[in-house]
C-alpha cells in the first residue's frame, strides 16, 4: 500500500509577480508558458535531451523536441541552459540558525536556490493553520508543516513544549497523540527515535520499537508520513521494523551492516542523510585551531561513516533522498540544499544519481511523485532553468537562472518578489482588552489560543503541572505547581499566546499595561510578554492571599539575552503573555493566575 501524504499546494498561489522579459504583461496563473530550446533533465531516468516544455495552468501540458509554443504563449529562451525539476528538502527548520532570520528571508532562500518542495519541522501544531495563510503570501516552496513527537526527555523534548513536541513512550501514548493532532491537519509526522545524540551523552531516552510502530501504524492509517531522527546503526534497524517510511539524519556510528541494508529494503524505508549538517568544516567556515580537538576527531570520523554509509545504501537500492536539517548552526537555508548533492557526489553517488535524490527520489520517498519531482505531462511545473550541465558537474546547481512554482515564475529576469518577502513580521490586529479569566474552553484562552507549558530546556528538565480548578466562591482560576530541575537558574511558567500559535502579533497601544491576580508561595514571580523583537519582564511577590496587580508597560524591563535579540518595545507587536518564576534546584514553586487582561 503507497501512503499518499495530505501535501498542500503552498507556494505562490496569491502572488502578484510579473514576467516583463520581452515585453510579456504580468503573468496569470492561468497563463501559458513556452520554455524551448533548454536541454531537459526530467527525471526520469532518460537521458538529457534538448526539449521544448509547453506549461498552462501551473502544469506541464507537453514535453518534446517536436513541441511548438502555443499562440499567444509567453516564450522563454531556454537555449544553452539546463532545466531540472524544483528540487527537494525533506530535513528544515525555519530557524534563525540558518542565517535568514525570518520565515520571508527564509523563503526566499528556498527559492532562490530552486527549492520548490520542503519539509518544515520547527513549528508547533497549534501555528499550522495561521502559517500556512501567511505563507500563501509569499513567494515560497510548497511546505509541509510537520508534528513533533518524542520521548519524555528524548531528543526534540529538551526545548520544546509538549505542545510543539508530544511525549509518548508506550504504544497506547503514541497513538493517542497521533489522533490528537489530526485536527491540526499535519502534513507528516517526525519521530525522535534515537536518543544518543551523536555519542555526547548515553543512550536513555530512545523510542523503543513496539512504540515506535504504534506511532507509525496509527500514522499510516489517517495518510500520514512518518519520517525519524535515527543516527546509529541499531536504531536504524528499529526503525526499519518499524516501517518508519524516511531516516532523516545519517547512520554514522559505525559502518552500516548487512542485516541494516535488508530490513530497510524489507521494509521500503527511505534515507536522507543530511550530510550538510554533519561535515565538520562547512562552507566558510575555518578549520579548528587543531585538528587533534577530540570534539573535531569525533565528527570527522562520525561524517566519515555518513558518507560511507550512504553509497552503501544506494549500492543496495535503498531509496536515498535528500535532506539537510538546514536550520541548525552553520547549515544555510537553501544553499545547503544544493551542497548536500555536492556532498551525494563526494559520498561516491555520481551527478546524475545527486540529481535523481534532490528530485524524483525525494519525491518518491515523501509518496508525491505523481504529482511533482518529474518533467513530465500533467505534473506540476515547479522546474528549475540554470546555466551549465549538472548532470556532468554537479555543482552547475548553483548557477540558477529562472525559478517556477505552480507554473508561475518566482525567481528570474524580471520577476519581482512580492512586498510579503521583504516584511519581517505580519501585520498586527488590534489587541482585545480580556486574554483569560480561566472560565471558558478547557486547555484553551478566552483568545481561543492554546495555553502552553513552559521550562527550561535540557534532558533533566523542570517538571510543571498546571490546570484550571475552581475556587471556594466558584470562579476558577490557573494553578501552576513545578519541581525545579537540578541546574543552573531553573524556571517553570505557562504562556498565554495572544494568537493562535504566538505567531500573528497584536497592537496594544490602546492599553497602558497588564492586569493579573495572584498568589503564590511568597517567592518571586516573573510576569514576561514576548513581542517580535524579544522579551519584556517584571517582578511581583506574592504571597497566600489573593492580591491584584497592575503592571504598565512602561515598567516592563527587557529580558537581555533571555531569548534571542531585543529591540525597543513599541507596543504595536505583542505575541504572548508568561507567569512563572524559579527556584533552587530541585526545589517547589506553586502559583495560582486569575483574570489577565489589559487595562
Amino acid at each position: 500500500m503507497t501512503f499518499q501524504p495530505k501535501f498542500r499546494a503552498i507556494a505562490a498561489t496569491a502572488l502578484s509577480l510579473s514576467l516583463l522579459a520581452g515585453g510579456a504583461s504580468a503573468q496569470a496563473s492561468g497563463e501559458t508558458i513556452a520554455i524551448v530550446g533548454a536541454t531537459v533533465f526530467d527525471a526520469t531516468g532518460a537521458a538529457p535531451r534538448v526539449a521544448n516544455v509547453v506549461i498552462r495552468d501551473g502544469r506541464i501540458a507537453a514535453v518534446g523536441p517536436d513541441v511548438a509554443a502555443p499562440a499567444g504563449a509567453t516564450t522563454i529562451d531556454g537555449r544553452g541552459k539546463a532545466l531540472t525539476p524544483g528540487f527537494f528538502d525533506l530535513h528544515t527548520h525555519w530557524t534563525p540558525n540558518g542565517a535568514p532570520n525570518q520565515t520571508p528571508a527564509i523563503a526566499t532562500a528556498y527559492v532562490e536556490a530552486g527549492v520548490t518542495t520542503l519539509n518544515d519541522f520547527h513549528q508547533p501544531p497549534e501555528s499550522f493553520a495561521p502559517r500556512r495563510r501567511w505563507l500563501s503570501q509569499l513567494a515560497s516552496p510548497h511546505v509541509n508543516l510537520t508534528a513533533r513527537m518524542s520521548t519524555p526527555g528524548g531528543h526534540g523534548a529538551d526545548w520544546a513544549d509538549t505542545a510543539t513536541t508530544k511525549w509518548v513512550n508506550t504504544p497506547e501514548a503514541a497513538r493517542k497523540a497521533v489522533r490528537e493532532l489530526l485536527p491540526y491537519e499535519p502534513d507528516l509526522i517526525k519521530a525522535f527515535a534515537d536518543g544518543w545524540r551523536y555519542g555526547f551523552s548515553a543512550d536513555n531516552t530512545s523510542m523503543d520499537v513496539d512504540t515506535l510502530s504504534a506511532l507509525v501504524d496509527e500514522a499510516h492509517k489517517n495518510d500520514l508520513k512518518v519520517v525519524t531522527h535515527t543516527v546509529t546503526v541499531e536504531r536504524g534497524k528499529v526503525a526499519a521494523r518499524a516501517k518508519v517510511d524516511v531516516i532523516v539524519h545519517s547512520l554514522q556510528d559505525r559502518p552500516v551492516d548487512q542485516e541494516t541494508i535488508d530490513l530497510m529494503l524489507a521494509s521500503g524505508t527511505a534515507y536522507a542523510p543530511t550530510l550538510a549538517v554533519y561535515e565538520p568544516v562547512k562552507p566558510g567556515q575555518s578549520p579548528p585551531d587543531s585538528l587533534d580537538n577530540p570534539r573535531f576527531v569525533q565528527s570527522n570520523a562520525k561524517f566519515q561513516y555518513a558518507l560511507q554509509n550512504v553509497k552503501a545504501f544506494h549500492d543496495a537500492g535503498i531509496l536515498i533522498a535528500l535532506g539537510t536539517d538546514a536550520g541548525m548552526p552553520g547549515t544555510l537555508h537553501g544553499f545547503s540544499t544544493l551542497h548536500e548533492m555536492e556532498l551525494m557526489v563526494q559520498a561516491g553517488l555520481t551527478p546524475v544519481e545527486a540529481l535523481m535524490v534532490g528530485t524524483a527520489n525525494s519525491a518518491r520517498a515523501m509518496g508525491v511523485l505523481d504529482d511533482r519531482g518529474t518533467i513530465e505531462v500533467g505534473k506540476r511545473a515547479d522546474l528549475v532553468l540554470l546555466d551549465g550541465a549538472p548532470w556532468t558537474n554537479i555543482a552547475d546547481v548553483r548557477k540558477t537562472e529562472r525559478v517556477f512554482i505552480d507554473g508561475r515564475q518566482v525567481v528570474g529576469p524580471g520577476t519581482a518578489l512580492p512586498q510579503a518577502n521583504a516584511m519581517m513580521t505580519l501585520p498586527a490586529t488590534p489587541a482585545q482588552a480580556l486574554i483569560d479569566d480561566f472560565e471558558g474552553e478547557a486547555g484553551r484562552t478566552r483568545l481561543d489560543t492554546l495555553r502552553v507549558q513552559d521550562t527550561d530546556g535540557g534532558m533533566d528538565r523542570s517538571v510543571l503541572i498546571s490546570l484550571v480548578a475552581p475556587e471556594p466562591d466558584g470562579d476558577k482560576a490557573l494553578r501552576l505547581s513545578a519541581r525545579m530541575s537540578v541546574k543552573d537558574d531553573p524556571h517553570a511558567g505557562v504562556i498565554l499566546p495572544l494568537s493562535r500559535g504566538s505567531l500573528e502579533p497584536v497592537d496594544a497601544r490602546a492599553f497602558e499595561g497588564l492586569s493579573f491576580a495572584l498568589r503564590g508561595d511568597g517567592g518571586e514571580y516573573k510576569v514576561m510578554v514576548r513581542t517580535v523583537g524579544g522579551w519584556w519582564q517584571a517582578e511581583v511577590k506574592a504571597g497566600p492571599e489573593w492580591a491584584t496587580f497592575r503592571t504598565p508597560f512602561a515598567d516592563l524591563q527587557p529580558a537581555a539575552n533571555w531569548r534571542g535579540d531585543q529591540t525597543p518595545w513599541t507596543g504595536a507587536d505583542l505575541l504572548e503573555v508568561q507567569f512563572g518564576g524559579g527556584r533552587g534546584a530541585g526545589e517547589a514553586l506553586w502559583l495560582e493566575v486569575d483574570d489577565v487582561s489589559f487595562y
